[in-house]
């Protein structure tokens, strides 16, 4: 766990604060998901399928990728703070994180990965879908690449195999 943790704090996931003056605040557990909007999944699985028999019938190559701890790259928006774990630290009494960055388990941790993602994919040239937020397309001349994504995992078709390595 210790190795978890480093990684988290050379990532600079959080710094080591003094809580704030009006910063308290009773949270619940937060296991509990009503009807919520999941972030950078299709839920539509004509758009799955549409996407595969697109790729087939222009005879393109599908490639796969998985974004590593996809969740630890999003920014924070919001002021996100954290009581330290028992048995944490003896150094860090008195002191809470405030995170930075987004971490598995925050409410936004969703949102955060799936905003970052969108702005480096639009930065690449990439338009998002009108219809599904979670489908991109890259038109440069001659070139195509459509890209959809599933939580930290793409699926990406093309018709330019040079343009898929850099891309990845």
């Amino acid at each position: 766990m210790q190795k978890e943790i480093t990684a988290l704090e050379d990532n600079g996931t959080w710094s080591m604060v003094r809580l704030p003056a009006g910063k308290s605040r009773w949270v619940p557990n937060g296991c509990i998901k009503l009807n919520t909007t999941q972030m950078g999944v299709s839920r539509d699985i004509k758009l799955v399928l549409t996407f595969l028999a697109v790729a087939a019938a222009k005879n393109w190559k599908l490639h796969q990728m998985d974004v590593h701890n996809a969740f630890l790259h999003g920014d924070l928006s919001e002021e996100v703070y954290m009581k330290l774990p028992p048995g944490f630290s003896k150094n860090h009494a008195g002191l809470i994180c405030k995170f930075h960055k987004s971490l598995y388990g925050l409410i936004q941790a969703p949102r955060c990965w799936f905003s970052k993602l969108i702005a480096v994919l639009q930065q690449y040239g990439f338009l998002q879908s009108y219809s599904d937020y979670s489908l991109f397309t890259l038109y440069k001349g001659s070139i195509r690449l459509h890209v959809l994504i599933y939580v930290d995992d793409l699926i990406i078709s093309r018709n330019d195999s040079a343009v898929v390595s850099s891309f990845k």
